[in-house]
């Protein structure tokens, strides 16, 4: 049973990965009309904004593909190198890249004060969780490790949690857009780092007692 719910939700995830990866393409056209930034003409002409823009988008995805690696036991097992290597990659995204752009990001977000103090702590704890499973992997206590990257990847989920979150509301309560952005500002992750705590307290932490 165990296993088939995990492989149901990997299918599910990967479903939805694959729908972000969909989202994504449209921009390479790098088109300043395309979805998401026709909202944003009043700050697409500020050069930093934009380059961070399609920085973040373009390599958030990889985070997401990367990040389906790292927590099969049985992949670990197998192709040990190509978990390190995404491992790798993983890491040096979000610290690199994504996670400095998503910050830049984050100061300019929709919705006034709430929404980009929403997407400011995400980004802060994202690189705070991806930096530490990382320096814990270094110091080989990859018990330690295991929980800042689920930490770390519950955030990187944000991308697909927030668009059902806001899909749901629109569908079910057609609110104002800026009142949705404000709530799935937050709903978009802080659920999930519940989630991973409630997972790294009480079902990780049964699995290192059986164990031992």
């Amino acid at each position: 049973m165990r296993i088939t719910l995990r492989a149901l939700l990997l299918l599910a995830l990967a479903f939805f990965t694959y729908l972000m990866v969909g989202l994504t393409i449209p921009y390479f056209s790098f088109n300043d009309q395309t979805a998401f930034l026709r909202i944003k003409q009043w700050i697409i002409h500020n050069e930093i904004w934009k380059t961070a823009f399609y920085v973040h988008v373009l390599t958030s995805c990889l985070c997401l593909i990367a990040g389906f690696t790292q927590f099969s036991k049985t992949f670990l097992r197998k192709f040990p190198r190509i978990h390190r290597y995404m491992g790798r990659m993983y890491v040096g995204i979000i610290l690199i890249f994504s996670g400095p752009t998503g910050f830049i990001m984050s100061i300019y977000a929709n919705g006034g004060l709430l929404s980009q103090a929403a997407f400011v702590s995400l980004t802060i704890l994202w690189i705070y969780f991806t930096y530490n499973a990382l320096m814990y992997a270094r110091k080989k206590d990859f018990s330690k490790h295991h929980e800042f990257m689920i930490r770390s990847f519950a955030l990187t989920l944000s991308a697909l949690t927030l668009r059902a979150w806001k899909l749901g509301i629109v569908l079910l309560f057609r609110p104002h857009p800026m009142d949705v952005y404000m709530l799935v500002a937050w709903l978009g992750w802080v659920p999930n780092l519940i989630i991973a705590e409630w997972y790294i307290r009480t079902q990780l932490s049964k699995l290192k007692f059986f164990n031992k």
